[in-house]
């Protein structure tokens, strides 16, 4: 009877972990999107930038259907890309001037 008191504890405990990693996944990827916007990745990395925005509704679609770990998997995505958007739009940004012309070599 301890035994299987025990195992109803654990497995009450990991059924908890779902919903807590992959809300903690889609936060760090709002916030990756947050500084890619910043960055200014909307216009100058438009490919990242989208997919982040699909890839983070994806994981909100599948976290509302209580499948935690597809849901994580797309919010690991979408931090990739919104990562990807903000480094690409910081060094095309680098890489002009002030008023959008690029510098002589």
């Amino acid at each position: 009877m301890k035994k299987l008191m025990a195992l109803l504890a654990v497995s009450g405990t990991l059924t908890a972990c779902g919903p807590v990693k992959s809300t903690a996944n889609i936060l760090d990827a709002e916030v990756q999107i947050q500084a890619a916007r910043t960055a200014g990745a909307e216009k100058l990395s438009p490919y990242e930038w989208t997919a982040a925005n699909l890839y983070i509704a994806k994981a909100r679609e599948e976290v509302g259907y209580s499948d935690y770990q597809a849901g994580v998997d797309f919010a690991v995505k979408a931090s990739r890309y919104a990562n990807e958007a903000r480094e690409k739009a910081m060094a095309v940004a680098g890489s002009t001037e002030p008023g959008g012309r690029t510098p002589n070599p």
